[in-house]
């Protein structure tokens, strides 16, 4: 598959992961298609995460990711997965609060984040159960350990 990424780093916050890893999660979440793909992931501060929760989800609250899908038109033909938004003050307190490696963490957030783009979600028991089997296993591919035995985790995303 040709896979293109674009990484955007918004934010002050040098606790993150370098590009590289970003694109490598990236791949890992998407690994079962072969057509183009193309997708951004950003990285942000609070203020942003809060704002886009706010006015999309109706959430006055900052959020460790959000994902928005592209929503073309079906005569526009490109290969747009769409954005995946990042806060890495939220991600990095999640991880202490979770007990968790940080490096791990953020995997599990750019993969989760990816697979909202591919379609998946976890509004209903069923559809979470199926994502997060999938984020699993994508994560023991990665020989990163299931994030949702961790003491201490709050699987609420």
């Amino acid at each position: 598959m040709s896979l293109s990424v674009d990484v955007q780093i918004a934010c002050d916050d040098d606790d993150h992961p370098p590009p590289s890893r970003i694109r490598e999660w990236v791949a890992a979440a998407t690994n079962d298609r072969h057509d183009p793909a193309e997708l951004t992931i950003r990285i942000v501060e609070a203020e942003e995460i809060i704002q886009l929760n706010g006015d999309y989800r109706h959430k006055n609250k900052p959020t460790n990711v959000l994902s928005f899908p592209a929503d073309l038109p079906d005569y526009i033909d490109q290969p747009l997965l769409g954005d995946v938004i990042i806060c890495a003050s939220v991600v990095r307190e999640e991880a202490q609060q979770q007990h968790k490696s940080l490096e791990h963490h953020w995997a599990h957030m750019v993969i989760h984040g990816t697979l909202h783009l591919l379609g998946y979600d976890h509004i209903t028991a069923e559809d979470a159960e199926q994502m997060e089997n999938l984020e699993i296993n994508i994560l023991q591919s990665l020989q990163i350990a299931n994030p949702y035995l961790l003491a201490g985790n709050d699987t609420s995303l």
